[in-house]
């Protein structure tokens, strides 16, 4: 059974910063990513990274301020966030495939975490 579970939301100040983690049970992945999603809302695509790290792939409204990163040899992709604004506030959610690419759709993923709490104060 494959699981992906996040670890390190919180809260934290405006401006502040937060490295989110997320490690999968046993194997690594071909392209991970993270979504985002508050209530009443659609998840959203927040950065996605390729086996190699050397695609990634940010949406407009956290490029320059989140850097998505993973390890193979553990099998964990994390999300650093710096300059954090209340309306990053949401859960986070990890998510893996085995299918290679820029992939930024919930569809294209197979395998989801449980999700982890950020909230930003102002």
């Amino acid at each position: 059974q494959v699981q992906l579970v996040e670890s390190g939301g919180g809260l934290v100040q405006a401006g502040g910063s937060l490295r989110l983690s997320c490690a999968a049970s046993g194997r690594t992945f071909s392209t991970y990513a993270w979504f985002r999603q508050t209530p009443g809302k659609e998840r959203e695509f927040v950065a996605t990274i390729n086996r190699y790290s050397t695609g990634t792939y940010y949406a407009d409204s956290v490029k320059g301020r989140f850097t998505i990163s993973r390890d193979n040899a553990k099998s964990t992709v994390n999300l650093q966030m710096s300059s954090l604004q209340p309306e990053d506030t949401a859960v986070y959610y990890c998510a893996a495939t085995d299918t290679l690419g820029v992939l930024t759709r919930i569809r294209e993923y197979d395998y989801w975490g449980q999700g982890t709490q950020v909230t930003v104060s102002s």
